[in-house]
């Protein structure tokens, strides 16, 4: 399978998850706390089903070759719709518009997936890097309902595998600059396990999580590949089995990656 097939079928894998996860709530256990600051589980599944339902009225609009962005208004409009549901009801919202957006990009062939241009939040991307955005989107925030009802709960390996894949363009869009600032420039060495590897978290005028050691590392975090993660994703949980030293701190590291 290509990269897209590999995302698409995760992001199927996630979404049963997810319902298998939700599916038999009440209404009061939806309105316990997630992991994402501030927003209940009912909350959460708001975020995605509003977001799923905006990207399948993008993609419809990137086939007609329309390249307007989701604006304030449409954003705005959507959520209007869903906030005074009943959270059992927003619940049920979710996975239909999950599910719609499943099934109008199962339904693409290979040429639609070539030539179509979609739309996102971000800019215009294609077929491929859509994945890869709404792959994130739905991973990160379903791992932040589940700890929310148990705290054992990770992100499963093969879905770390594929955000790894794309961890850099996420940390550099959501860094702290005034972190950034603060810290750099450096080299910070990223040392995993689960599977072993070290990377680079080079700190300077940007950042950048780079697929190699750093010439001259300052500092260092350690931790599973799945919990180094979430601390770029901002979901650092006490119970991580994630270190920093040499000059860097996990504070630091918290408040460089605050996360969305």
């Amino acid at each position: 399978m290509d990269t897209a097939d590999v995302r698409l079928a995760a992001m199927h894998t996630v979404s049963r998850r997810l319902g298998a996860t939700v599916g038999g709530l009440t209404g009061e256990e939806l309105l316990r706390p997630s992991f994402a600051e501030g927003w209940s589980i009912a909350q959460v599944l708001v975020h995605l089903g509003t977001g799923a339902e905006l990207c399948t009225a993008a993609v419809r609009r990137g086939l007609t070759g329309d390249l307007t962005r989701p604006s304030r208004e449409d954003i705005t409009d959507v959520y209007e719709r869903w906030i005074p549901l009943r959270p059992v009801a927003q619940r049920d919202a979710w996975h239909e518009a999950e599910s719609d957006l499943l099934r109008l990009l199962d339904s693409f062939d290979a040429g639609v997936r070539a030539s179509v241009t979609v739309p996102y939040f971000t800019g215009p991307v294609g077929f491929t890097d859509f994945t890869g955005y709404w792959l994130s989107e739905q991973s990160v925030h379903t791992w932040d309902v589940e700890v929310g009802l148990d705290e054992a709960a990770a992100i499963p390996a093969p879905e770390v595998a594929l955000l790894w894949d794309r961890v850099d363009m996420v940390a550099s869009r959501s860094r702290d600059g005034d972190t950034l600032t603060r810290l750099g420039p450096r080299q910070i060495a990223v040392e995993l396990t689960d599977p072993e590897r070290t990377l680079c978290l080079a700190l300077g005028s940007e950042l950048h999580i780079l697929p190699c050691e750093g010439a001259e590392p300052s500092g260092a975090v350690s931790g599973p590949s799945e919990a180094v993660l979430r601390l770029v994703y901002g979901r650092n949980h006490p119970r991580d089995a994630v270190t920093a030293r040499d000059g860097v701190t996990l504070d630091d590291l918290r408040a460089l990656f605050p996360g969305y």
